[in-house]
């Protein structure tokens, strides 16, 4: 398989972001950023699909599925599941597999490309059936939520998952600063602020690791954190 791949699709560092205080949206700036950056992946889904299909985040599956408790298979929420290539994944090692995703060309070729359960839902609308999960896979997803939104969200998968379930999250890191990136916008965390805002709705640190593994820290953009939901 490939290795990671690059940021470029996330990221462009040519683009002036909102500085590390942070900024509170109105109802109307919310809608705005979930429909912008969901037209841009609709807009764009099968170049998405043909340019992350085969890249390797193994390392990824093996962080959540090492520190689900019990007997597999297990409930696994893919958040942000794109066009199903984690879906897939999930699906074939026989696990309960279930999607959620805002673009709709997104969640129809998941759909078809898995079989699965695919919830349309917008991240800054969630809907989501309490203590049904046992781990839920954010990768490359919640970057996509504005900080000031954020406690909200996490709270929110902490209620979807049962007790003492997993929440795995992998992101582009940055500096605090957030802002539009074209049509998309995105939110660029440091370490010790990821950690502040996903402790405090309700997570224990189980572990957090930056890709791509085996390089130094300045070319590995991205930032993984493993967690336990507290009860």
């Amino acid at each position: 398989m490939a290795t990671l791949r690059s940021t470029s699709l996330y990221r462009n560092t040519n683009v002036r972001y909102v500085a590390s205080t942070m900024k509170t949206y109105l109802p109307e700036d919310l809608a705005e950023i979930a429909r912008g950056t969901l037209a841009h992946y609709d807009a764009n889904a099968d170049s998405f699909w043909e340019g992350t299909r085969d890249h390797d985040v193994s390392q990824n599956y093996a962080a959540l599925l090492g520190a689900i408790e019990g007997a597999p298979p297990f409930t696994i929420l893919d958040f942000g599941c794109g066009p199903g290539r984690d879906l897939a994944f999930w699906k074939a090692q026989g696990h309960e597999a279930v999607g959620l995703e805002g673009s709709p060309r997104f969640v129809a070729m998941a759909r078809a490309h898995t079989g699965c359960e695919v919830l349309a839902q917008d991240f800054l609308a969630l809907d989501l059936p309490p203590e049904r999960f046992d781990g839920v896979f954010a990768n490359a997803s919640l970057f996509h939520v504005p900080r000031a939104e954020l406690p909200r969200v996490l709270r929110q998968l902490r209620a979807t998952l049962r007790p003492r379930g997993v929440l795995f999250a992998s992101n582009p890191r940055g500096n605090d600063e957030e802002g539009w990136n074209g049509a998309r916008f995105g939110s660029f965390h440091t370490w010790e602020s990821w950690r502040d805002e996903v402790t405090a709705a309700g997570f224990d640190e189980i572990d957090h690791y930056y890709r791509p593994a085996g390089k130094p820290r300045a070319e590995q953009p991205w930032l993984a954190s493993v967690w336990r939901r507290r009860d």
